[in-house]
């Protein structure tokens, strides 16, 4: 059986498939039919198919040093296995993403045996955190943890109503602070509440900005070591979360916030909303994160923990049922 056999096989059996086949249906379209429409001319793995490759690679938002890599890997491939057909480069490239993206071990979540589990939300205003803090939440109740908030984005205007008004909907308590309050005392409060009421998760919405990148970086850097001190191993989770729809853009963010905040995973936001789904790779590539989880719609539902085989199949539809026909 081939590696898009088996793809498409482990596929159905997931209990998600079919919202990351609608989530990812802008992706799947651009994608796939770019490379369908490669297939149809092809004539070989020569310079001007590799070329035509590396352009639908770009505009799939790999980025130039990812694309570079997958287009040297499927040229190497393609020699040493002798393909021939555009069916076979077609698989070869699916393999070859998958390969890239697993190619350093993916961490466990790192759940706290003895107490509460932090989890520090970080990234930039705009990319969804504070929404992505309360589904969060509503994932995690689903797996029958109990969960709190922290409101310590203070600095943004409603960002702390905006969350508490989530924590009352999902009914879990929010630990927050006056505007403009110093985020630290806020985390402190939280993980003081958390560990008296004996919570399973402490999510904590913090800073997108402050009056600049260094003020910001240091805020991030004070808030690690506060729950550190009331939380052993604290934070034992710090996720960025992302927008997928500014692409490459995302990438240089992630960089500065990976120096200050020591980042474990990216959670990727609204990439139902793009039809350049390839950033995914590019962050494992280029960043050396996993993803942890992916925003697929706008419903509490819609943030689903990341499945390689699901988000590969999802993308490659097109030209998979196209080779089974």
């Amino acid at each position: 059986m081939g590696f898009l056999s088996k793809l498409k096989n482990s596929f159905s059996s997931k209990k998600d498939h079919d919202r990351y086949l609608s989530g990812l249906e802008k992706s799947r379209n651009s994608f796939s039919e770019k490379i369908r429409r490669l297939s149809l001319n092809f004539a070989g793995v020569n310079e001007e198919f590799l070329e035509e490759l590396m352009m639908v690679l770009l505009e799939a938002d790999l980025g130039i040093h990812t694309a570079q890599k997958v287009v040297d890997e499927v040229e190497n491939r393609a020699l040493d296995q002798k393909l021939k057909s555009a069916d076979q480069i077609e698989e070869c490239l699916i393999e070859v993403l998958s390969d890239l993206y697993t190619q350093e071990d993916e961490k466990p979540f790192n759940e706290n045996k003895e107490g509460v589990t932090v989890i520090m939300m970080v990234g930039v205003n705009g990319s969804g955190k504070t929404t992505t803090a309360a589904k969060l939440a509503n994932y995690f109740m689903a797996q029958d943890k109990s969960v709190c908030l922290a409101a310590a984005d203070t600095f943004r205007a409603g960002a702390v109503d905006q969350l508490a008004q989530w924590a009352e909907r999902l009914n879990i308590p929010c630990v927050k602070g006056r505007e403009n309050a110093d985020p630290s005392s806020v985390l402190v409060d939280g993980c003081r509440y958390a560990k008296e009421h004996q919570m399973d998760i402490l999510i904590c919405d913090t800073a997108g900005r402050l009056q600049n990148k260094v003020n910001l970086m240091n805020e991030l850097a004070k808030m690690r070591r506060v729950v550190g001190k009331e939380i052993e191993g604290a934070p034992h989770e710090t996720w960025l979360v992302l927008d997928a729809t500014t692409g490459q853009n995302g990438l240089s963010q992630a960089e500065i916030f990976n120096e200050a905040a020591d980042l474990s995973g990216v959670v990727l936001t609204k990439l139902d909303g793009t039809a350049k789904g390839g950033i995914v790779i590019a962050i494992k590539d280029q960043l050396h994160l996993g993803v942890k989880f992916i925003g697929l719609g706008e419903q509490l539902e819609d943030l689903k923990p990341f499945d390689l085989e699901s988000y590969l199949y999802s993308i490659g539809k097109g030209f998979i049922d196209h080779e089974e026909n």
